[in-house]
């Protein structure tokens, strides 16, 4: 089995790899203060809205979460939401609230005791929000099709710590970007590590179950989403991941980990960021975020401020449902070269980057 990329000495069948995450998640923890390392929690400061509706989720909910970041972005009301590896259903009963009583969370998770927990709590949720839109299926992620999930049909795609734990991520991705529609997004958190891993290590269910021997290397996750047609990911945050078991440290120290939030849109990107002279203007109307919207890591729009974009952004701005909140000017009839797009946001460097990402 590979991790993302083809692992030539050994393919392991999927089902071992499915039974390790089901048993660990289902029967040996009993709650998040049971996992040895940082990677499938997260101690980010939600955002004020985010936060509130947090606050608003059943206990048990909460205590039998496992994920690595927030993958929750703005602008939902509305929206076909589906979440990957549901669980508990934390991520499922926040998105719930965002999307309002127009919206629908689907959640997907193949381990029934996690489910069941979810599934326990969906009427006291449907009477404190006042509306029920949530639904959950046992599935796998690796085949939403078996969950009745069709074409085009998904708004936005979450996912918090669980793409990681599949055995095959190509797959899955391949999956995420036939369900979204034109336009659709993938937000999502995982953890990633900086070189492809020994498949030896996916022997070990504890290292499978902490996050770690499945994370995916940096530049196997770009060469796979561009092969579902998608060339420019965006980095949202990221944070180093504490493994502070020595047990797990001597079997997997020399590999460095993140755990790092991806936003990535259904849109006929290129490959590069190119400049077409494009400018974009944020309006303050996405209620969370009056004064800004952070696109992603090294951009970030202030309301009212002109700012120069690659033909890329523009796209991510103006072709999806970010659009009623930007305003961009120019077209692709003329060509300046690479644009300077990338955390520097400017030299030599940034401009031969790939993508933005």
């Amino acid at each position: 089995m590979a991790t993302i990329g083809v692992r030539p000495e050994r393919q392991e069948p999927d089902s071992t790899v499915a039974e390790s995450v089901k048993d660990y998640y289902g029967r040996v923890l009993a709650s998040s203060a049971d996992l040895k390392t940082s990677a499938c929690c997260t101690d980010a400061v939600p955002a004020p809205h985010i936060a509130a509706a947090l606050g608003a989720v059943h206990d048990e909910v909460m205590e039998r979460f496992y994920g690595c970041g927030s993958p929750i972005p703005p602008a939902l009301e509305g929206a076909t939401v589906l979440d990957l590896g549901c669980g508990s259903g934390r991520d499922v009963y926040v998105l719930s609230q965002l999307v309002g009583p127009t919206g629908r969370v689907i959640g997907i998770d193949m381990t029934e005791e996690q489910l069941a927990v979810a599934r326990r709590h969906q009427d006291w949720h449907a009477k404190r929000f006042g509306h029920a839109n949530t639904d959950f299926r046992h599935a796998c992620i690796e085949d939403l099709a078996a969950a009745g999930i069709p074409d085009v049909s998904v708004d936005l795609v979450v996912s918090n710590c669980v793409v990681n734990l599949s055995p095959d991520k190509p797959r899955v991705l391949a999956e995420i970007f036939r369900v979204l529609r034109p336009g659709g997004e993938l937000y999502f958190s995982d953890i990633f590590a900086d070189r492809r891993l020994p498949a030896a290590l996916l022997d070990d269910p504890v290292l499978v179950g902490e996050c770690l021997a499945g994370a995916l290397y940096t530049e196997d996750f770009r060469r796979v989403l561009e092969g579902t047609g998608c060339p420019d990911a965006r980095t949202v945050a990221d944070s180093p991941v504490t493994i502070s078991d020595p047990g797990i440290r001597q079997r997997i120290g020399f590999a460095t980990f993140t755990s790092r939030t991806v936003r990535a849109f259904k849109l006929p990107l290129e490959d590069r960021c190119e400049d077409y002279g494009q400018v974009a203007v944020y309006h303050g109307t996405v209620a969370e975020y009056p004064h800004a919207f952070d696109l992603d890591d090294h951009h970030r729009f202030h309301t009212g401020k002109p700012k120069l974009v690659c033909g890329n952004t523009a796209d991510m701005l103006s072709a999806t449902r970010y659009a009623p909140h930007f305003s961009v000017t120019g077209d692709k009839n003329r060509h300046f070269g690479l644009f300077p797009c990338g955390p520097g946001d400017s030299g030599p460097d940034a401009q031969a980057s790939p993508g933005c990402c």
